[in-house]
């Protein structure tokens, strides 16, 4: 990743290595290049969130699928300096998308150094875990050899005070030669420190004192490519095997280095990763004897999980009809009215109150839904018990080839698909975190669940609960198929590795990061989202497309434009069923009487004569055919157009070929 002066007041944030010649992301210009460094889950996000506080921005490394957070960090003195959060990794030589853009970061930023005439003011910020120093370390010694300036930043002193393994970080600082710096962004502390010793490196780098690893200059550069510990076959950060005996030997003396640092910094009593070497247990380690053994922690899991959907529907629910109401009500008749005293022609009084207000309303009545699922998820993840899911998951998601903590933002998806997007950011590697982010849209989310419960009791009236349960089966079995398809064709190549995962200590979160952060997501999903939703609620051509589903039993009309509303929202599916009969919307699970004969009618003329069967086929296109306008945003979001358009097109291909199997096959048993 670089860093280049574009010289109208910005700068451009590049792939480097990873992705020369491909688009860049503009950037405010700042003095300083700033790049956070650490393992998963060592508190390097808080840090980031804590010093960029909202001038942040998400990007996507140029080439690949992986996300970083860039932002812009306001000093004390007046200067802005550019600061990146870099994806987690245990180590430099990387074995993932993630860890190669956290690699070639490292390495472009020690490239420039050496090329630079003078003082390059790029620098690097190593978060350490004082409560699991030993995992660290490696990861802080290739740093410092790559030539990079850096200071450490070290995080979770309290949780380690709590266990009785505190660490001086001035002692500390003497074992690594490089200023040591105790910070606790969810406190909001270290921040004003930080900034002290950066500034102290940058103007004088030459004051780091040398690691006394290699006696060879070249084994300092950015090339050295660590691995396994020969004792047991892979290193204890879970790096790839060495490939020659130089790597070997260079590998045996940074972890001789590492074991040197921890017994000159820590008690005798006390184990190289910080654990007591007496045996004494954690309040951690007490508590995952109980959540990961499966006979209690997948019903903890479960009951997090209800818990989670019972927010979304008690709590969001009727701040969204309120603020839905808002919208469509009185903002809608002031708007229609307005327009109507200036006389404005009709097709402005469709575009302004059929389009725009009905996407504003679209998004704002999904804000409460976002903030409260956002929340649930830092709280989890801030806790650190997401990391004890997906060792609990790990072996499930291992036979479709996922990474155990998939199966978080699978089920989230079954709430709603937009924050189950959001949340596969817990998965560390890119090619799995896109596998899981495809899977996602056929988690058949609450609004779907309106449509199953009108046709259901209207079809199959005495059969609703056993049919809208099916229709659950059905979503698992097609996110089951989809992921297998995908695993032998576009992801291939993507081999099945153990979970290596540091399970971070359970800590209190801090609700005013917490609270920032939501506000970020909120804001940001609201900003994004938004654009695309009013861009394509705009206008529908039901007539135009309703011969193409003749063959699944539901060619017409009104059942057409019920499906191009559903690319909006998938609960507007029900509502412009009603209004193209010229009725109200019906009521939560009743289907007024006339509606009933009406759809009745429409898909017994459609089928000619099979009903029930196209309603079938038409419950099952809904749940597989693309999700909602706001879904397709978070998707583009996250993992770019073209990977979003393939998306939204196979799944509408699939939806297609499964109602008309559902529908053609069928009509031969009745």
């Amino acid at each position: 990743m670089t860093c280049h002066d574009t010289g109208d007041g910005s700068v451009q944030v590049g792939a480097g290595a990873a992705g020369a010649g491909a688009a860049t992301a503009t950037l405010p210009l700042t003095d300083r290049q700033i790049i956070l460094v650490g393992r998963p889950n060592v508190g390097k996000s808080t840090l980031f969130n804590l010093l960029t506080g909202s001038h942040q921005k998400t990007m996507n490394v140029p080439r690949t699928t992986v996300s970083v957070e860039v932002g812009t960090w306001a000093l004390a003195t007046g200067e802005r300096v550019s600061i990146t959060d870099l994806p987690g990794t245990y180590s430099l030589n990387p074995t993932s998308p993630d860890e190669e853009v956290t690699a070639h970061a490292v390495d472009d930023f020690a490239r420039e150094i050496a090329a630079a005439e003078e003082d390059s003011h790029r620098l690097a910020v190593v978060v350490l875990d004082a409560t699991a120093l030993g995992s660290s370390l490696y990861l802080y010694a290739q740093t410092r050899l790559s030539g990079v300036p850096v200071v450490v930043a070290l995080s979770m002193n309290d949780m380690a005070a709590a266990s009785g393994t505190s660490v001086d970080p001035e002692r500390l600082a003497r074992a690594l030669g490089a200023p040591v710096v105790p910070i606790n962004p969810r406190l909001g502390r270290g921040a004003a420190e930080l900034e002290a010793a950066l500034d102290r490196v940058d103007r004088a780098p030459s004051a780091l004192i040398p690691l006394p690893i290699f006696d060879d200059p070249a084994a300092t550069s950015s090339t050295v490519n660590p691995g396994a510990d020969p004792a047991a076959g892979v290193s204890p950060s879970g790096v790839s095997p060495l490939e020659t005996d130089e790597e070997l030997e260079r590998a045996h003396t940074l972890f001789g280095w590492v074991r040197e640092v921890l017994e000159h910094i820590q008690p005798a009593d006390e184990g190289q990763d910080g654990s007591s070497a007496k045996g004494r247990a954690t309040p951690s380690d007490r508590l995952d004897r109980f959540l990961l053994r499966p006979l209690y922690g997948i019903p903890v899991f479960l009951a997090v999980l209800w818990a989670t959907f019972q927010l979304t529907t008690t709590i969001s629910g009727p701040i969204q009809d309120w603020l839905e109401g808002l919208v469509t009500g009185p903002l809608t008749s002031g708007v229609s009215g307005l327009l109507e005293l200036a006389s404005a022609p009709r097709w402005l009084m469709s575009l302004t109150v059929d389009g725009l207000i009905a996407g504003v309303g679209t998004v704002v009545s999904f804000l409460p839904l976002m903030a409260i699922i956002f929340t649930m998820i830092f709280l989890l993840e801030d806790s650190g018990y997401l990391a004890r899911v997906a060792v609990m998951a790990d072996r499930a998601m291992q036979s479709l080839g996922l990474d155990g903590r998939a199966v978080l933002p699978l089920v989230i998806g079954f709430g709603c698909n937009i924050p189950a997007l959001t949340a596969t950011k817990t998965i560390p590697d890119a090619r799995q975190r896109l596998l899981t982010g495809l899977l996602i849209p056929y988690s058949s989310c609450t609004a779907r669940l309106v449509i199953y419960l009108l046709l259901a009791s209207v079809f199959f009236p005495g059969h609703a609960g056993t049919v809208v349960f099916a229709m659950y089966i059905v979503s698992a079995l097609v996110i089951l198929g989809v992921a297998y398809a995908l695993r032998k064709t576009a992801f291939r190549s993507l081999v099945r590795e153990p979970l290596v995962i540091v399970l971070p200590a359970y800590q209190t979160p801090r609700f005013g990061s917490l609270g920032r952060a939501v506000a970020l997501r909120c804001s940001g999903f609201a900003r994004r989202a938004g654009v695309v939703i009013l861009a394509l609620s705009m206008g529908a051509a039901s007539s135009a497309i309703a011969p193409i589903f003749e063959p699944a039993g539901f060619g017409d009309w009104h059942i057409s434009a019920s499906l191009i509303t559903g690319f909006v929202a998938k609960e507007a599916v029900v509502g412009t069923l009603a209004t193209t009969y010229g009725m109200d919307e019906p009521a939560e699970g009743v289907a007024p009487r006339d509606l009933s004969a009406q759809l009745h009618a429409t898909f017994d003329a459609s089928s000619s004569g099979y009903p029930a069967l196209a309603a079938a086929a038409f419950m099952v296109f809904c749940l597989v055919y693309t999700p909602c306008m706001v879904t397709v945003a978070e998707q583009k979001r996250l993992f770019g157009a073209k990977i979003t358009a393939a998306s939204v097109g196979g799944s509408i291909l699939l939806a297609w070929l499964l109602a008309v199997g559902i529908f053609q096959i069928g009509r031969l048993f009745l």
